[in-house]
């Protein structure tokens, strides 16, 4: 077992590099409204060979895998059972069924595509939840292999820029179907794939668009769970029986389970909600500085077209269900 300051050489270095990129695109997203989470990625893969060097390779591997995770767990302090309900259970099914449909989908057309079942469930499961957290949440469970930390970095950029497009088209789009404010909040909240930009096209409607739209996305951040057990128990089957395998419940979703029970039961209060949201984001954009850290551009460029097809028909995909549900209604 190491000592505290040996731990502290080894891992402190990569640590406050992962954390300067974060900072420098928090700057970026709050001065020039860039995504912060596009910015934090972008910025890693220009200093990329920070990665290789020994003194700080540590650090950043130990944040885009453990900090990353803390993250993702601190997500279910944002998550209160009791403030879905009142959303009603139609509008909820049809988040509940878009999800698995969009997972099924990419599952699909990844064999289609020619490419690995395993990027056709990170791609769908992060079109369907949450984007770019929802691709570090799964990200977590993949083997530890070459094409990991380059189909992470690939799909954060892609699903960032997808939802940075619906955030301006969408609200767009539901003007032009004369929706009114319940059904433009869950087209909002069902599609768009960050909690950032569903926000910020809530919110360029109506304070109650914006409201509703945010209400639906946390759902979609609590099915993360289960999605990401369900994906654990998958690759867990699959993996070879005399090498490593996944966990049956990751901690980390155990970690965001009990925490959304918590504050659906009231225990956690206003004030440490308020606190920790900070803490929240700044993990996910060290995480994300981290993927970044560790990928060569030149191998994320050796994804293909193929995959960019992928995110874009996901994303389509999604869209026309909760249309399609919104309309039949």
């Amino acid at each position: 077992m190491i000592s505290l300051q040996t731990a502290f050489r080894q891992y402190f270095p990569g640590i406050a590099i992962a954390a300067v990129v974060a900072l420098s695109a928090q700057f970026l997203a709050d001065h020039y409204g860039a995504p912060a989470m596009l910015m934090a990625i972008l910025i890693g893969l220009a200093l990329n060979f920070l990665g290789e060097e020994p003194r700080s390779a540590p650090g950043i591997a130990l944040t885009a895998r453990h900090v990353l995770r803390l993250g993702v767990a601190l997500l279910g302090i944002r998550v209160s059972t009791d403030t879905l309900i009142g959303l009603g259970p139609g509008p909820l099914a049809i988040v509940a069924l878009a999800v698995p449909l969009t997972i099924g989908f990419g599952l699909v057309l990844a064999r289609l595509l020619d490419q690995p079942g395993r990027f056709g469930f990170l791609t769908g499961g992060s079109v369907a939840i949450c984007g770019a957290s929802a691709a570090m949440a799964i990200g977590a469970l993949l083997p530890q292999d070459a094409r990991r930390e380059r189909d992470i970095a690939f799909t954060v950029i892609a699903v960032t820029v997808m939802s940075t497009l619906a955030m301006i088209l969408y609200p767009i789009l539901a003007a032009r179907l004369a929706l009114p404010e319940a059904a433009t909040g869950l087209l909002l909240g069902a599609t768009i794939h960050d909690v950032a930009q569903v926000v910020g096209a809530g919110f360029s409607v109506s304070p109650e668009v914006g409201d509703l739209s945010t209400l639906f996305k946390l759902f979609r951040v609590m099915l993360l769970a289960p999605v990401v057990v369900i994906g654990a128990v998958i690759l867990r089957r699959s993996s070879p029986q005399d090498g490593p395998r996944p966990p049956l419940m990751p901690g980390f979703v155990l970690a965001f389970l009990l925490l959304a029970g918590a504050n659906s039961l009231g225990l956690v209060p206003e004030m440490l909600r308020a606190a920790l949201d900070p803490m929240i984001r700044a993990s996910l954009l060290m995480a994300v500085a981290a993927v970044g850290l560790r990928t060569h551009l030149p191998a994320l460029l050796t994804v293909g077209p193929a995959a960019a097809v992928m995110i874009v028909t996901e994303t389509l995909f999604l869209l026309a269900i909760v249309l399609a549900a919104l309309l039949l209604i």
